[in-house]
């Protein structure tokens, strides 16, 4: 009994200790393994790429969110999910700013923001997943079973859709609001903000796996039933929004794989699984898990990019609200180049007198 639980103790303080270290800046510095190169490497790139990567999720989201609102019906199913899908994205990039600083300074912002920010961060991340998957559903039923998605073409199914699918991800995100703490980084003296057990840190990590492998499967299965109905159509015209979809999904499993396997992996070393432990594997696991952070992390920008090179209607209504810019510019352009005429020419007149 004592043994087991000294065991147990042992294992708990390994793994906190390592998240302790992993979490803020994923640096420590042993006899054993120096990190300060892996350290540096990732405060560079976080800070640059996170920036880049919120200015074009804003710009890109909100220029969706306008188009939307402007030119398309949002009693269709499809855009309210589109819609919600944006919003997603939006809510997923309000926490890169806070993440891009903390691993330049280490967590500035308080306990409350810190427990804010991770809810917000988990909401974004399951909300975008299951939007997904629900659009993927939605086409699933109006290609292979166009009968039974009479119901679901409804404006009240996709609202209703939409509130059971943010109230789930804001279920699936309640433990980073409530097991998040600020705590002191003994070896650098720096706050991180972190699970106050490493039990959740590991649960989080697997819930996100689950989710995902959950979701994938159900695309997967989605699509591979669209597509033999389509190679037994004849017409593919009127499916134009299953490229569309298909688009978005392959660029989000493609991002988010790769994360998922990284923390997995990463999981393995907090458990102190061999041949993971090694140093110069778990540099490489750190390397890989800067990249794929990234990729992940960028896909919240690049959806509005998908709906202009593959959403035709899309492609023409931002075509629309560009002409409609420029030619309200080029108005305002003439009436200031007209103004300034009249003025120059009062000017002459005033001299004169």
């Amino acid at each position: 009994m004592d043994t087991s639980s000294e065991q147990l103790s042992t294992t708990a303080g390994y793994v906190e200790n390592q998240f302790s270290t992993y979490e803020y800046n994923d640096y420590y510095e042993d006899d054993v393994c120096n990190k300060e190169t892996v350290s540096r490497f990732g405060d560079i790139i976080t800070s640059v790429f996170f920036t880049l990567v919120i200015v074009l999720s804003v710009l890109g989201n909100l220029l969706v969110l306008g188009i939307l609102a402007k030119y398309e019906n949002l009693k269709s199913v499809t855009n309210i999910f589109i819609l919600n899908l944006a919003l997603s994205d939006l809510i997923f990039t309000f926490g890169l700013p806070f993440w891009a600083s903390y691993h330049s300074e280490g967590w500035a912002f308080g306990e409350s923001v810190c427990k804010a920010v991770n809810f917000i961060f988990d909401v974004g991340f399951y909300s975008s997943t299951i939007f997904l998957t629900m659009m993927t559903i939605h086409r699933y039923l109006a290609v292979v079973h166009p009968l039974a998605d009479l119901g679901s073409r409804k404006c009240c199914y996709g609202i209703t859709a939409s509130v059971v699918i943010w109230l789930l991800s804001c279920l699936a995100a309640v433990p980073g609001l409530l097991f998040h703490r600020v705590k002191l980084n003994q070896n650098e003296n720096v706050p991180y903000c972190e699970y106050d057990s490493p039990l959740w840190k590991l649960a989080e990590i697997y819930q996100k796996n689950i989710f995902f492998l959950v979701a994938f499967s159900i695309i997967i299965f989605c699509y591979f039933q669209i597509l033999k109905t389509l190679l037994r159509s004849r017409t593919h015209t009127r499916y134009r929004t299953v490229r569309l979809i298909f688009a978005i999904v392959v660029v989000f499993f493609v991002g988010w794989a790769p994360y998922n396997v990284i923390i997995f992996v990463r999981s393995l070393v907090y458990n102190q699984i061999h041949p993971f432990t090694d140093c110069e594997i778990s540099r490489g696991i750190d390397y890989g898990f800067y990249i794929c952070r990234m990729i992940a992390f960028s896909h919240c920008c690049l959806n509005p990019f998908f709906y202009a090179f593959v959403g035709v209607k899309f492609r023409n209504h931002l075509k629309k609200l560009l002409r409609k810019v420029w030619m309200c510019q080029a108005s305002e352009d003439l009436q200031l180049g007209n103004s300034r005429v009249m003025f120059h020419s009062h000017g002459e007149d005033a001299s004169i007198y």
